[in-house]
């Protein structure tokens, strides 16, 4: 049986960030050191991922009146 990709268990890829927000991943990596960009998880292996919930939180907060 193969294992669910992170994707389908809640959990997104630093690329599947930028995609949706159209955005290079040096600007992620640069808004992570900043502190700005959204919460990640580091696994072992170094590669982050990052909680669905946590994302359209963080999106959330971006939000501005028009």
């Amino acid at each position: 049986m193969a294992t669910p990709s992170y994707h389908l268990r809640g959990k997104l890829t630093v690329d599947e960030i930028c995609e949706d927000l159209g955005i290079s991943r040096r600007t992620f990596y640069e808004w992570r050191a900043h502190g700005t960009g959204p919460k990640c998880i580091k696994l072992p292996n170094g590669h982050l991922r990052v909680r669905r919930a946590d994302y359209e939180r963080w999106l959330e907060t971006r939000e501005v009146a028009a």
